[in-house]
């Protein structure tokens, strides 16, 4: 019996053993699936975009930098407009205080028959747009024993017999020329000593 006992006993153990070699094999499948489950997972995360889906993204990106564009071209020619339309206000706002004081001197100049009294309001009008004038960026080009020059003078007459000390100097200052920042927007008509 004792034979027999110790038979059982093997065969409990034999099959302890297999149930156990059972569950560990069922324990590295589950483990071994779930690796491979992960694994899919995240090669489906990582996974870069088809060719198509490539063209697509950046089918999306240029057409997003074309409407981009074109609205900056649009805001910038409205712009433009808004400029050219608008641009001389600075001038008139500036100006309109002078002709003002014109307006003054025109009604005040039917009540005095005293020349210098017109005089004198018209060197005061005449001072003060030209004071306008240059904090708008406007001077006068200087002609006054200055030598000629193409750049800022248009030479409208030669004066012969000036002597050497006048030659190439300007003699006298027909029309007077105007600077806009530097940028001669009328070249001063002069006379020029040969």
């Amino acid at each position: 019996m004792e034979e027999k006992d110790m038979e059982m006993n093997q065969e409990e153990e034999n099959l302890n053993q297999e149930t156990d070699k059972t569950a560990e094999e069922t324990e590295v499948t589950a483990e071994t699936e779930k690796t491979e489950e992960s694994k899919e997972d995240n090669e489906e995360t990582t996974k870069e975009p088809t060719l198509e889906e490539q063209i697509e993204i950046y089918k999306d990106k240029y057409l997003r930098s074309v409407a981009e564009f074109d609205n900056y071209r649009k805001r910038t020619l409205k712009e433009k407009a808004e400029l050219i339309l608008n641009g001389s206000e600075k001038t008139i706002t500036a100006i309109l205080p002078v002709l003002d004081d014109m307006e003054l001197a025109i009604k005040n100049g039917e009540k005095t028959d005293d020349p210098k009294v017109l005089k004198e309001g018209m060197e005061l009008i005449y001072h003060k747009f030209m004071k306008t004038l240059s904090g708008l960026g406007v001077n006068q080009i200087e002609t006054a024993d200055a030598d000629f020059n193409t750049d800022e003078h248009e030479a409208v007459a030669m004066v012969p017999g000036m002597g050497d000390d006048k030659k190439g100097k300007v003699i006298d200052c027909i029309q007077t020329g105007y600077k806009l920042n530097d940028k001669v927007i009328r070249h001063a008509k002069v006379a020029v000593g040969q």
